[in-house]
């Protein structure tokens, strides 16, 4: 892809996605990451009615009178970016791959969080960290996640959620706001994200196309997995090999599903076919 091309295409992300995060997702990101929490402002003479909790007893006893501390929300956050990149994220039989989706979401993330004033950082992913942008602030620290995610290609093709969780709770030391985005076609992850969870707020962000959840009738087809590189025939024309498909993708969702509920992990599922917009707004509202 030559500069002209990439530049184009960023643009053409950029103006979608910068809208979206301005005129629909602003409110509701606000509304949906609070901050850190409380931090100290100053202190003030004791009214009635005040929290005795809040009672600052060295400048009380220095000024003898009570005095409280008071508190303001701390607004500004870390949020980071944990994004798979393996091979799956080709896929794609809707209007648009999963990676093209992933890109979208990420930039819309990304610009809510510059105009919230808020840090933003990614770790990209595969079956080992492929690589790490620091959080900053900006528009041209967004311009250049949104130029990888277009353009980086990993050196690696499979997956491996549990690694890229270990990696964010070394490398990132205070609490963050972490968008986890990837398929989730794998289940090695789940004590890594238990022990995430601990030290950062994680959401699941879950991109899908409907073809991997239930195999169309085509007949004998050629199927390959982009990340073993292992091809084999599948007769989608049987309806028990279509059943079977769908009944082991849905386990598999289930205990997903089941994880996300029982650790306290948001989670939404994005489809490749489908509107990115409303279950990402109703998440942030569910919030």
């Amino acid at each position: 892809m030559d500069t002209a091309e990439l530049l184009k295409k960023v643009r053409k992300v950029e103006i979608k996605t910068r809208g979206l995060s301005r005129n629909v997702f602003a409110g509701e990101y606000h509304s949906a990451f609070k901050g850190r929490g409380m931090a100290f402002s100053e202190v003030r003479e004791y009214q009635y009615g005040d929290d005795v909790r809040n009672i600052d007893w060295n400048v009380t006893a220095r000024l003898n009178h009570p005095y409280i501390k008071i508190f303001e929300e701390e607004r500004e956050l870390t949020v980071m970016l944990v994004i798979d990149i393996s091979s799956s994220r080709i896929f794609g039989t809707q209007e648009q791959t999963k990676q093209q989706l992933i890109t979208e979401i990420s930039a819309v993330l990304s610009f809510s969080a510059i105009q919230n004033n808020d840090k933003i950082g990614v770790i990209f992913f595969s079956n080992k960290i492929e690589k790490f942008i620091p959080p900053q602030k900006g528009k041209t620290h967004i311009l250049r996640i949104i130029r990888e995610l277009i353009t980086f290609e990993p050196e690696n093709k499979k997956t491996d959620i549990a690694q890229a969780l270990r990696y964010l709770t070394n490398v990132i030391k205070k609490r963050s706001t972490v968008f986890v985005i990837s398929d989730f076609i794998c289940t090695n992850f789940y004590d890594s994200l238990r022990i995430a969870k601990h030290k950062h707020d994680v959401i699941a962000l879950q991109v899908l196309d409907k073809h991997e959840q239930k195999l169309p009738n085509l007949g004998l087809v050629l199927m390959n997995d982009p990340e073993t590189g292992q091809s084999m025939y599948v007769d989608t024309s049987s309806a028990k090999v279509r059943n079977q498909y769908a009944n082991h993708w849905q386990s598999r969702q289930d205990s997903h599903e089941s994880l996300f509920k029982r650790i306290g992990i948001d989670h939404a599922k994005l489809d490749t076919g489908g509107d990115y917009v409303k279950p990402l707004v109703q998440l942030f509202k569910k919030r």
